[in-house]
């Protein structure tokens, strides 16, 4: 029996792909796997028997990935389960942006009470709001992964003129974009050229205030920038300062904070990017599966700490460990193998940065104890025989 520990409320469906074999709940303990969403989980202490946390969401700065990965626990995440839900607000946050529907809205709201003069002063008064339309603009997608693709592609179909820059290009991704995007390979092109700029790319030392002063001076004049992705991407001082000074038409966020809010130019959503009952149940069900295939086969897919590594079971057994990517670890784990008399039948390694992922498929285990023994061996993390 495996056990399973919620951080949040996770959409039913999701919950509903853990079979009998499965226990799953707020309050258990000791449990093999964990699914959040937005909870955080830095100040929290994992049981020795947690094996994976899987985040119903694409964003994991919740989760303390070093630690995990210091205590051989794979961090999941479910890139492209919420990309629709967000792709829609980021297109109504262009609009928005552009047409100042939302000012016009609270105007609107004031003529209450006139009567029949409601009608003459809304003509009177709505060129007050008036503001351009998207067709034959150009947009400039920073980060070209599920989400980024999504919003390039539907651009494209709007009309615009698309501007995608990603010096990470997946193969997928670039097989899924428009092909009448125009790949950049040098991010202050986005700047120059793009009358609206949205950021689709993780929150990393690399990345953060991205958007700055010297990049704001790159753009456009009255450019729009849309931040759909995570706040510290843009540096609220040199943003403030180019709404002040025309620079910036607008900036429309889903991460809002209090030195933002309020302010003249920007539109603030709070973080409803992958709020839709679609999102919701897409990331569950995909977390799920990924935790289930990690706890009962170690398949590793869509982990943010560990090497995608996948392999069809073809033994008795599977021994699957999470080592330092050093040398000569490979030859421990068959060494070990060797000691209990038994065949490889199968056998994948794979690593990411400093850690790497070795699974063993073996004709049968007899009495040998393979963890104990590998768990001897300097720079083996964890073991497990399945």
């Amino acid at each position: 029996m495996y056990k399973i520990k919620t951080y949040n409320k996770i959409a039913k469906i999701g919950l509903d792909v853990f079979d009998e074999k499965y226990t799953i709940g707020e309050e258990i303990d000791n449990a093999d796997g964990a699914i959040v969403r937005s909870a955080s989980l830095h100040e929290t202490e994992f049981p020795a028997s947690l094996k994976a946390i899987a985040r119903a969401g694409a964003g994991t700065n919740n989760i303390p990935i070093d630690r995990c990965s210091e205590n051989g626990i794979v961090v999941f995440n479910t890139p492209g389960a919420n990309a629709n839900a967000v792709k829609e607000l980021v297109l109504a946050g262009m609009l928005i942006s552009s047409r100042r529907v939302i000012s016009a809205i609270d105007w609107a709201k004031t003529l209450k009470g006139q009567g029949d003069e409601v009608g003459k002063l809304v003509e009177k008064g709505k060129s007050a709001f008036a503001g351009p339309e998207l067709k034959g603009k150009s947009l400039g997608v920073i980060g070209l992964g599920a989400i980024g693709v999504m919003v390039a592609n539907a651009a494209n179909h709007l009309g615009m003129t698309v501007y995608g820059y990603d010096p990470y290009l997946s193969v997928k991704s670039a097989w899924n974009l428009n092909h009448n995007a125009v790949y950049i390979n040098d991010i202050n092109e986005i700047f120059a050229k793009c009358d609206y700029i949205t950021l689709h790319v993780p929150l990393n030392n690399a990345t953060k205030n991205l958007v700055n002063a010297e990049s704001i001076a790159h753009m456009k004049d009255g450019v729009r920038i849309m931040n759909f992705a995570r706040g510290g991407l843009v540096d609220n001082n040199a943003l403030k300062a180019a709404l002040e000074s025309g620079k910036v038409a607008a900036y429309v966020t889903d991460f809002p904070d209090d030195e933002v809010l309020c302010t003249d130019g920007v539109i603030a959503i709070p973080h409803l990017g992958a709020s839709t009952p679609e999102s919701e149940d897409n990331c569950a069900t995909m977390a799920a599966s990924e935790l289930m295939d990690y706890i009962e086969n170690g398949n590793i897919v869509n982990s943010v700490n560990l090497p995608e590594t996948t392999m069809p079971r073809s033994g008795e057994k599977r021994i699957c460990v999470i080592h330092k990517n050093i040398p000569n670890m490979l030859t421990a784990i068959t060494g070990a193998v060797a000691t209990g008399d038994v065949n490889i039948e199968n056998m994948l390694n794979k690593s990411r940065g400093d850690y790497a992922y070795t699974m063993v498929d073996i004709n049968h285990a007899g009495n040998t104890d393979f963890a104990a023994q590998l768990e001897k061996v300097e720079g083996i993390i964890r073991v497990r025989v399945i």
